[in-house]
């Protein structure tokens, strides 16, 4: 039997290719909102990032996603991204 190809996303923070289920999704749509995208659909410009708080600390001091979705990110979205970082740990 044939084996199912595993999609693979480059992570913003530490630029390793990853399973697209093990990182976090956020997403650029149309209007330029900026927001996380659990499910991994919604439609835009997406960047993914690790489940871990170096990769986010790293992503964040070099305005890596910013550079990924051309458009300045403010620090709420930050902070929401380091909350969903620690429930999950």
């Amino acid at each position: 039997m044939k084996q199912k190809k595993i999609p693979k996303r480059m992570c913003t923070g530490c630029m390793e290719m990853k399973p697209k289920k093990e990182l976090i999704r956020i997403v650029k749509n149309k209007e330029g909102e900026v927001s996380v995208d659990p499910t991994g659909k919604k439609n835009g410009r997406g960047a993914y990032i690790c489940r871990n708080i170096q990769c986010l600390e790293k992503a964040f001091k070099n305005k890596r996603l910013q550079k990924n979705l051309e458009i300045q990110i403010d620090e709420t979205l930050y902070d929401r991204l380091r909350e969903q970082i620690e429930s999950n740990q």
